[in-house]
């Protein structure tokens, strides 16, 4: 081997490693500008256009959009009210989640594999077919108010407000949220349980200690996860808050589809892909801490 090949063969071997990189990467990255980047970005110009009424377009470009929209009281009631409503559905979808999933987690044989099934079995039924069955269970004649008048009790109004929204997106998510706690279990050790007890630890302190900060990987994604699909949702909060209840989904849909401003729409949907940035800061960062 010459002392020119040893020279030129580092740089050769480089060479290759970036054209086969690029040639392994190069398909999924013109799906994603095709499909994702370039829609976000004609979405962002079209923020920025003036809405002359009827769907029609001016060809001038205006911050008015924006300016209105962070302005405006209703907007921003929309927007705080959207997130702390998906806020709530993600807590109570962790705490309905976190002990179905350690209970999963900890089963074993066939056991296991029938509760894995019935937790992604929701998962094969189209969301606006469960939240059909959730306007039955929760209607004033339904499942639950004729059980409570049977009862003795008074019927409550559990349809066509947040109420019933919050507990069919809750119903809706936990099989995410389950399969994402899942793979953040894999650092849960049993015998570092084990050891705590011995060293006489109750059964609240080791689940306080021991359980939750390992198992925070996989609640940290369960909650980004479920907080991206419940700010985003449209469907469920459309039928079961019946027009009442007021998401930034559901007010992208009637701007762009009822009212026809589309720039009004787009700018909506872009506050809603900056609200997802924070949430991903969040989770890298709460990722950080945990790590």
């Amino acid at each position: 081997m010459t002392a020119a090949t040893m020279i030129t063969a580092p740089g050769s071997r480089t060479s290759s490693i970036v054209f086969l990189a690029t040639l392994l990467l190069g398909p999924i990255i013109a799906v994603n500008g095709l499909a994702f980047i370039m829609p976000v970005l004609n979405l962002l110009m079209l923020s920025f256009r003036e809405s002359l009424g009827g769907g029609g377009l001016g060809d001038a470009y205006t911050l008015d959009n924006w300016s209105s929209t962070l302005v405006d009281g209703f907007y921003i009631e929309l927007i705080v009210q959207s997130i702390l409503t998906s806020l709530m559905i993600t807590i109570l979808t962790l705490v309905a989640s976190y002990p179905i999933a350690l209970y999963l987690h900890r089963a074993q044989g066939r056991w296991r594999t029938i509760l894995l099934v019935l937790v992604i079995s929701p998962l094969l039924t189209s969301a606006v077919v469960r939240t059909y069955g959730w306007i039955a269970i929760l209607a004033d004649d339904g499942l639950i108010n004729n059980t409570l008048k049977a009862l003795g009790a008074d019927a409550m109004r559990l349809l066509f407000n947040k109420v019933g929204v919050v507990i069919g997106l809750t119903e809706i998510l936990m099989p995410y949220m389950i399969l994402a706690l899942l793979a953040g279990f894999g650092r849960l050790d049993p015998r570092v349980e084990e050891a705590a007890e011995t060293l006489g630890a109750s059964p609240w302190k080791v689940f306080w200690r021991i359980i939750v900060p390992l198992t925070m990987p996989g609640v940290a994604l369960g909650c980004l996860l479920s907080f991206v699909l419940a700010v985003s949702s449209f469907i469920t909060p459309k039928l079961l808050g019946g027009g009442r209840v007021f998401l930034l989904a559901t007010e992208i849909y009637d701007q762009a589809i009822v009212t026809l401003n589309w720039p009004l729409a787009a700018t909506l949907s872009m506050i809603i892909l900056v609200i997802f940035g924070a949430a991903l800061v969040l989770y890298s960062r709460l990722l950080r801490a945990v790590l």
